[in-house]
């Protein structure tokens, strides 16, 4: 058929193979009971002392790749989402997987709004010296 949506080659890409829609990859899912936790800078950190994630045949690739990578060093949501191509909300609900799976946690950096001020801490420091 012609490239009008009806046919096969809506759904194949010459370069990359055939086309998964993100969905899918997620069973349909939009978001994940730790997502709250997930934004674009919180660290996903792979646990050091997790089994085998391959032994598992319930992860995907993607699941796998996000394990990987973080196996290595510490990843942002945001850097799994650019690394893996993805949606980052595709990429929140996977990691969640995994956090469920207890394969990887995540950090959360301090807010912004929960830092020490510096000039507090100079102003302590100051009135310390004084004593």
């Amino acid at each position: 058929m012609s490239g009008d949506g009806q046919g096969n080659d809506h759904w194949f890409d010459d370069e990359a193979g055939p086309v998964v829609r993100p969905y899918a990859m997620t069973r349909g899912r939009t978001s994940h009971a730790v997502q709250h936790r997930l934004d674009l800078i919180a660290l996903v950190v792979a646990e050091p002392d997790a089994d085998d994630p391959e032994a598992d045949h319930s992860l995907s690739p993607e699941h796998l790749t996000i394990v990987g990578l973080c196996h290595d060093s510490p990843q942002s949501v945001a850097e799994l989402a650019a690394e893996l191509d993805l949606p980052v909300g595709v990429v929140r609900v996977l990691v969640g997987d995994l956090v469920d799976e207890r394969l990887v946690h995540v950090n959360r950096p301090v807010p912004p709004a929960e830092l020490v001020d510096e000039n507090i801490l100079r102003d302590v420091i100051n009135g310390l010296r004084a004593l």
